[in-house]
């Protein structure tokens, strides 16, 4: 007789499989198992062990939150620990997050949680901050509704539409990965803020630095993205840093002049 699996683990499975766009066949010879044990588990029909379930969510790529999810699903307990980013366990973490974004002075960084929630900050992100609204300035700052708000970054964005479809196409790429509704409702709120976009013959697409004006002068700004890739604390893999690099000479002059003043 077979041995019926909890009834949430078959449709996430099944969710996550056709969220990747892969047929049955394609994910079993990716997890190491047959297309005949893959359906029985989608039907339900058949229990996976525990191992089975976490070999499935790293070949689908999950986040460490999602894997959890995956596993009490199918009845296990979460293997994955999530910490406070402010208790003691992450202690060290956020003093070496201090230091990565002092660092990085006199450039802007900053330290956030998904969907642009700064928890961290070097004194060099006043640039962006510069004539935003108070109340997108009240904790918790989110970089991302910052950077395209009319009441934010937006009215001293040059190429807001540009910069800002950027932004918009980044989230879009982590919706198809991950589908969540309330992911899907903020880009369609980040849409509503920006012009509509016509790519020029030139166009070569929308990774293009950031050009900002500022009491000092005009900026051109390219961001990197560290994340920590071998986290596995749940809080801590879900934290990435941003740092606004100078993609020319004069950029770089004004920042440090800031810094110095």
């Amino acid at each position: 007789m077979a041995t019926i699996a909890p009834n949430g683990f078959a449709p996430e499975l099944r969710r996550w499989r056709r969220a990747r766009r892969w047929s049955q066949l394609e994910l079993a010879l990716r997890a190491g198992t047959t297309q005949r044990h893959l359906s029985y588990m989608e039907q339900g029909r058949s229990a996976p062990g525990r191992t089975m379930v976490v070999r499935l969510a790293e070949t689908l790529g999950l986040s460490l939150r999602e894997r959890n999810a995956l596993l009490m699903a199918a009845g296990y307990a979460p293997v994955f620990p999530e910490s406070s980013l402010d208790g003691e366990a992450l202690r060290p973490v956020r003093e070496a997050v201090a230091r990565v974004l002092d660092g990085h002075m006199p450039y802007p960084a900053v330290a956030v949680r998904p969907y642009g929630e700064i928890v961290a900050a070097n004194d060099a992100v006043s640039v962006l901050f510069e004539g935003a609204a108070e109340w997108l300035l009240a904790p918790p700052v989110n970089v991302l509704r910052l950077a395209v708000h009319p009441e934010g970054m937006a009215p001293r964005v040059r190429n807001l539409g540009e910069w800002g479809r950027h932004i918009v196409d980044s989230l879009r790429a982590q919706l198809l990965r991950s589908p969540d509704p309330a992911l899907e409702s903020f880009v369609a709120e980040l849409e509503g803020y920006l012009p509509a976009v016509e790519p020029g013959e030139g166009h070569l697409g929308f990774a293009v630095p950031l050009q900002l004006r500022c009491a000092s002068g005009e900026l051109a700004l390219i961001t990197t993205l560290t994340s920590f890739a071998t986290a596995v604390d749940v809080t801590l893999a879900e934290v990435h840093l941003e740092a606004f690099l100078p993609a020319d000479a004069e950029t770089a002059r004004i920042l440090a002049a800031r810094a110095s003043s």
